[in-house]
Formats: C-alpha cells, structure tokens, sequence
C-alpha cells in the first residue's frame, strides 16, 4: 500500500511538471525550429542528471532522522504552496491555469524574437526557451523523486513513477501536437498538494521523533485528514462572495468544460 501511495504520488505530480514543460517545448518546437529545441531539452536533461548523480549519493550520507525533518519541511511547504493555489483556483480566488492560454503566450513571444545563431545552435532563442522550459520543470522533478525515493527508500520506485508521467504526457502531446488543455490540471494539483503536505507531515514529524501509531500506515489516516481540512477550506470559501468578474469554477473532469473555459 505504502509503494502504491508513494508511486501514484510522483505519478501525478510529475505529470503536471510534465505537461508545464511540453508546452514551452511544443511552442519553440512548431514556431521556430525542431533541432535548436531539442538540442536545447537534451542539455537540459544532461544537466538534471548531473544533479540527480550529485544529490542522490550524497543524501545517503545524511541521518535517515535529519533527513526526514529537513525533507518533511521543505515537503510541506511545498506541498501547502499547490495546495493553496488549487484551493484559491477551486473557489474563483484566482484564476485557473490555461494551459492553451501560456501555450499561445509562449508562441506569440516566439514569433516575435529574431533568429540568432551562437555555438553551434542555429536558433539560440529556440534553445534556451526550451532549455529553461525543461530545467526549471525538471528540477521539481527531481526534488520530488529524490525525497520521495530517499526517504521511503524506493528510489528506484520513484524513479520508475516519474519515468511513467514524462512517457505518458510526452506521447500523447507529440501525437496531438498540442498542449494538453483537457487535463484537469487543478485537480491534480489539488491530489498532489493533498499528497506531499501529508508527507511532509508525517517525514518531518517522524524526524522529530513522533513514534506514529502503525508506523507507515499512519499515512492512511494522515492523508485524508488533510483532504478532509482542505476540502472544508473550499466549501467556505465558495460561501464568500467571488472576486468581480470571476466566476466560480468547479473541481470536474475537462472533459466536461465547454471549449474555450478557462482552466
């Protein structure tokens, strides 16, 4: 159970890196040029490796106890960051994310730059859109799959959860060749705010030496506890009046969106 939880966690949380970054690729793909935009997404893996064959070995280093309260913290912070964002979003407090709006923001700004050829590059601007696209995407990647792994001690697991998300997203974007806008992208980031700040909770407290009844198992009550408390914060909120013009948007399936509402 706690493999199935720890898998489907990196699962959905890197899909959402994953769909970020598709769309910065597609667009510097379909507007300027393939070559100079993947020559740019290859250095970026290289990089992400490098920090991944840094950060890996080096962890293992640190106290299993340290590791989980200073991991656990940041875990929750970084949890309770999507979670607040998706709350805000769920109850019409921000605007939801568009994943075809930042695909033809990032195309606009790409037929505008001149084409310009530095190191061997053809289209320097096509590489480093996509080279900033991946990295910053991928480093979140990374930082999940590395706690995560570590601290369960299944990085391989982590690994193979990530791996899945980036095939998975990567296959159906190159076939559509499109942004994914039907993914319900708030929705997920709703499961995985849920996700990581219970993790969070539960790695940083261990750290700090709460003996948790059951051990791991634990997490089965942690979890919906904060989905519990989080779900309350949106029933509350969708009782306040919505900012001005903003409407009130639902947690559903895309599928079940109208073309052209916003996400």
């Amino acid at each position: 159970m706690k493999d199935l939880i720890l898998a489907l966690t990196v699962f959905v949380a890197c899909a959402v890196e994953a769909v970020e970054a598709l769309t910065i690729v597609l667009a510097a793909g379909l507007t300027r040029e393939w070559r100079s935009t993947l020559q740019g997404m290859s250095a970026a893996l290289v990089v992400l490796a490098i920090v991944v064959a840094a950060l890996g070995p080096a962890l293992t280093l640190v106290p299993l106890g340290a590791l989980r309260l200073v991991v656990g913290a940041l875990l929750a912070v970084f949890g309770l960051q999507w979670l607040r964002k998706a709350i805000l979003r769920a109850t019409g407090f921000k605007a939801l994310h568009d994943e075809t709006t930042a695909y033809l923001r990032e195309v606009a700004a790409a037929e505008k730059a001149a084409r310009e050829s530095r190191r061997g590059v053809r289209d320097w601007y096509a590489f480093t859109l996509s080279f900033k696209g991946v990295l910053l995407e991928g480093l979140e990647v990374v930082f999940i799959v590395i706690t995560f792994g570590t601290n369960q001690g299944s990085v391989g697991l982590a690994v193979i959860g990530a791996a899945a998300a980036v095939l998975v997203i990567a296959g159906v974007g190159i076939a559509a060749r499109a942004p994914l806008a039907r993914v319900p992208e708030n929705a997920m980031k709703f499961a995985v705010g849920v996700m990581l700040t219970s993790f969070g909770i539960f790695w940083g407290a261990g750290g700090a030496g709460v003996n948790w009844p059951g051990h791991d198992a634990a997490l089965l009550g942690v979890i919906p506890a904060i989905a519990g408390i989080s779900l309350g914060y949106v029933a509350l909120l969708r009782r306040r009046p919505a900012p001005a013009g903003e409407p009130r948007p639902v947690l559903v399936p895309s599928q079940d969106r109208p073309e052209g509402v916003s996400r």
